[in-house]
């Protein structure tokens, strides 16, 4: 048992259902179970309604949502545990090489769809906090009290690698008087209001209503990643660059650079193709659901689903929209 695997991974999935060669996709009765996001999020909200469309088109279909998270989501869809999964594409890549917290490589990773195209890293400090840079923190030895999200995420980690590519680990962080708390996003804008950390991280759209509401009486400003950082996460982890322009905060009023990673619906390579197929063909016929279930899929067109690198699509999807002329 691997050491994400003693972490919290579901212990029950449905097995994959058995597609008759050559049957149309629709008339097969579908047995899918998803991991996502913990319940009431983003991801919750966008994997229930991609259930729904797979349901409208599948008669018999039999879906399953549960909570997860980030890394185990990749590991329960590569091991077979799982069919659909919820992640960051930049932790498949990290799946996909065997990059921590992978304690070995997945190769058979694919993907099914784009669900996210913008999930920038917002690194908030308090205004009292006398942080401009990230560099700063190592070249004064600021005692940073930070708030990294959940161990195994891809903000934590996507935070961790801000750091390191302007010189400064966790380790050495902790060694002149920082903190990091590993706690959800929730929690860690609670600390903030309460002074017990000094800057919070998440990789979320802008504007998150979430931040909006929660610094509304809390004097806070926005910390860019100079050109270097960026370029380096690029190389590194799959990021890419992309700026909050100035205004799109009451609290920031200068445009912000940073990088921003991609969500995406992911399967195993071992997924039938038939069964890949069906579950994109539906994601596309009822697009305008989607698009209703959540903000973050009202920002996309059908375009965009086939959009998922650095993850291959899956046979399957790829097939789906060759048929509906969204790729070649």
């Amino acid at each position: 048992m691997t050491r994400l695997t003693r972490r919290g991974f579901a212990s029950a999935a449905l097995a994959s259902a058995a597609l008759a060669a050559g049957a149309p996709a629709r008339a097969q009765a579908l047995k899918l179970t998803m991991a996502g996001g913990s319940v009431g999020g983003a991801w919750s909200a966008i994997g229930n309604a991609i259930g729904e469309t797979i349901r409208r088109e599948s008669p018999g279909a039999a879906f399953s949502y549960e909570p997860g998270r980030d890394a185990a989501n990749v590991q329960l869809v590569a091991t077979g545990r799982v069919q659909l999964g919820i992640a960051h594409t930049q932790m498949a890549l990290r799946a996909l090489r065997g990059e921590a917290p992978f304690e070995r490589a997945f190769p058979n990773v694919r993907s099914l769809a784009l669900i996210d195209p913008q999930a920038a890293l917002q690194f908030v400090v308090r205004a009292a906090t006398p942080v401009q840079s990230l560099e700063q923190v190592k070249r004064e030895r600021i005692p940073l009290k930070l708030a990294v999200n959940l161990r195994g995420t891809m903000m934590a980690i996507a935070t961790e690698e801000a750091f390191k590519a302007a010189g400064l680990t966790f380790q050495e962080l902790e060694s002149f008087g920082g903190r990091v708390h590993y706690v959800d996003y929730n929690t860690a804008l609670d600390m903030m209001k309460a002074g017990q950390v000094d800057m919070s991280v998440n990789m979320l759209a802008f504007p998150s209503g979430q931040l909006a509401n929660a610094t509304r009486d809390l004097p806070v400003r926005m910390v860019g990643l100079e050109k270097d950082v960026i370029d380096r996460m690029t190389r590194d982890i799959g990021t890419q660059p992309i700026d909050v322009p100035g205004g799109t905060y009451p609290f920031q009023p200068a445009t912000v650079h940073t990088v921003t990673g991609t969500v995406a619906l992911l399967a195993s390579a071992e997924m039938p193709e038939a069964q890949a197929e069906a579950v994109v063909a539906a994601m596309l016929k009822h697009f305008d659901y989607l698009k209703a279930a959540h903000a973050t899929m009202a920002r996309m067109a059908p375009r965009d689903l086939p959009v998922t690198a650095p993850v291959a699509l899956h046979p399957g999807a790829a097939k789906a929209y060759r048929a509906a002329g969204l790729v070649a």
